[in-house]
């Protein structure tokens, strides 16, 4: 027909696309149809063999968790799998010794 939406559907025949009614546009899409994606994190004990995740640490394993307290996920820090079990492996056992916080009271 004219390139226009013609479903006889819920709305009736009505020329605009009901799942985008009310909707903002997204502004930070570079193209339509394309996700953003960023850039893939490195585990950083991977890159860097001398680094030991050592649960009497709890500087370096407050990179780890959360300002709630929880621990961050692989997507978020970056870590391997293998690393990310050893990192909440260390957060549990620094928890239990009282060097990290189990919850964080506002």
């Amino acid at each position: 027909m004219n390139g226009r939406n013609t479903d006889m559907g819920r709305n009736g025949g009505a020329d605009y696309d009901d799942r985008d009614f009310g909707r903002t546009p997204d502004l930070n899409a570079d193209a339509p149809g394309r996700r953003r994606t960023g850039r893939k994190r490195v585990c950083r004990y991977c890159a860097d063999k001398a680094l030991v995740i050592d649960y009497k640490d709890p500087q370096a394993l407050k990179y780890f968790i959360s300002e709630r307290g929880k621990v961050v996920p692989r997507r978020i820090s970056g870590n391997c799998a293998r690393h990310q079990r050893k990192v909440t492996l260390s957060i549990k056992r620094a928890r239990n010794i009282a060097l990290l916080p189990f919850t964080v009271t506002a």
